[in-house]
């Protein structure tokens, strides 16, 4: 095991066993009966992880002596128009089954199943195991759970899995485009981080060292060969998996996800409230955040190149809109949706009054050049970030997964509104630069 990795576990207060690697899926029933001794398991899985991984985890559990429920099989067709996915629905169908025993989830899949069996344990006062079957994301050994619920995307409190297993041979086998949605939601920690660097900075929330270390230490090594992950090689995924891994180790270490979204996450989140859809489908998590990692880099070379010795602190806190005016402002916003009263929850809790404003603005101002070298070192060229998501297949511009130039920037203010998260959007907002760099970005066209 990769040490970083290795040290992560040691640490992690959730998950005590983690394994990766090339034809690792044999060792399923030894890890299941060393932490879940003398237990009863059911297999979860959907139509799709059932034939490639499912099966063979229930017969290896069965051919060990381990009693198991009979498995719980979600159709992957879904039953909702968005197709199976993450949502409340489908986390009371699991529930009804298995608060009726006693028996430990073994989730076979990715995302979703591990979020469903994630939440629904914690609900049932029980632990669980995943076995992934993609390295689509970043959520296997996360604290918390994404769900969808009355049209709004959330992070549930729960625990991470107690134990965790992915093989290389079967992830490597997953469709491309789940591979290259996993690639995006990795290259998100280069933003994320950025923007916990700017939080820290400016006092508004200091960086946890150990989970910026987890996440950060080893993610260019993790992003390095999207050649080998587009031509399926199992060995390319271990560094991905390991990866996504460590974020999931960071967020569980800081019981948030923090150290590994940030503005780019907050387009994604946006586009999935708004259930979007392309040709009838709703585009994978990754590939949402894909765009939202570019428009969130994009923001960041408008940033550096703007020399902010030269701000105007008292102009900037003069302009700034009473809480009353801003909360107006999100509720427009958000008229007619499913969730009207999102923006001005999430901009209320992320408020700053006019001193906090002052305050964070002349930190900008007085340590620019510190501030700016930090986060210089942190961001990637929106052009170098596209290069590699051609090569893997994951989109570079959001008409790739049907959101056009209007909705874009648009999504831009209503991103903002839609998560109390401190990210490069609040500084925009903050200076007064926020249509000046979106002009900026779209006349460039580089995404």
């Amino acid at each position: 095991m990769n040490p970083q990795v290795q040290k992560a576990l040691q640490r992690a207060d959730e998950t005590r066993d983690l394994l990766i690697g090339e034809g690792v899926l044999p060792q399923v029933a030894a890890m299941f009966q060393h932490q879940f001794p003398g237990k009863k398991a059911i297999v979860v899985a959907d139509t799709n992880t059932w034939r490639v991984a499912g099966q063979f985890v229930e017969k290896a559990l069965s051919e060990a002596g381990i009693e198991q429920e009979k498995p719980y099989i979600f159709d992957a067709a879904g039953v909702t128009d968005e197709g199976f996915h993450a949502e409340w629905t489908y986390v009371m169908m699991l529930e009804e089954n298995l608060k009726t025993h006693d028996a430990i989830p073994v989730a076979c899949g990715s995302g979703t199943i591990n979020d469903l069996c994630k939440v629904v344990s914690y609900h049932l006062g029980r632990r669980y195991m995943v076995c992934g079957t993609a390295a689509s994301m970043d959520g296997y050994t996360a604290f918390g759970a994404a769900i969808t619920k009355d049209g709004k995307k959330s992070t549930h409190t729960c625990p991470a899995p107690q134990a965790a297993l992915v093989d290389t041979l079967i992830a490597a086998e997953a469709p491309q485009e789940m591979t290259a949605s996993g690639y995006a939601d990795l290259y998100a920690k280069i933003p994320a981080g950025a923007d916990w660097i700017l939080s820290d900075a400016l006092g508004v929330e200091p960086i946890d060292e150990h989970a910026w270390s987890v996440v950060q230490d080893g993610l260019a090594a993790a992003l390095a060969d999207p050649e080998g992950l587009a031509a399926k090689k199992p060995e390319a995924f271990g560094p991905l998996l390991e990866g996504l891994i460590l974020g999931g180790f960071a967020m569980q270490a800081h019981k948030s996800s923090r150290p590994a979204s940030g503005a780019d996450h907050q387009f994604s989140h946006l586009w999935e409230m708004e259930h979007h859809t392309f040709n009838g489908v709703a585009p994978s998590h990754g590939f949402k955040v894909a765009i939202g990692t570019l428009a969130s880099l994009a923001l960041y070379d408008c940033f550096l190149h703007t020399d902010m010795t030269q701000l105007d602190v008292e102009a900037c806190v003069t302009a700034w809109p009473s809480l009353e005016d801003q909360q107006k402002v999100a509720a427009k916003l958000y008229e007619g949706t499913d969730f009207p009263d999102l923006g001005v929850t999430e901009i209320t809790a992320k408020y700053s009054t006019p001193d906090e404003l002052r305050k964070q603005l002349t930190t900008l101002k007085e340590n620019w050049p510190e501030i700016r070298a930090r986060l210089e070192k942190q961001v990637v060229p929106v052009k170098k970030v596209q290069e590699q998501f051609a090569i893997i297949g994951a989109p570079k511009h959001p008409e790739e997964i049907g959101i056009t130039r209007e909705r874009f920037r648009s999504s831009f203010l209503r991103a903002q509104h839609a998560r109390r998260r401190f990210t490069i959007l609040d500084i925009a907002v903050r200076t007064g630069n926020l249509e000046k760099w979106i002009d900026e970005i779209f006349a460039k066209k580089e995404i």
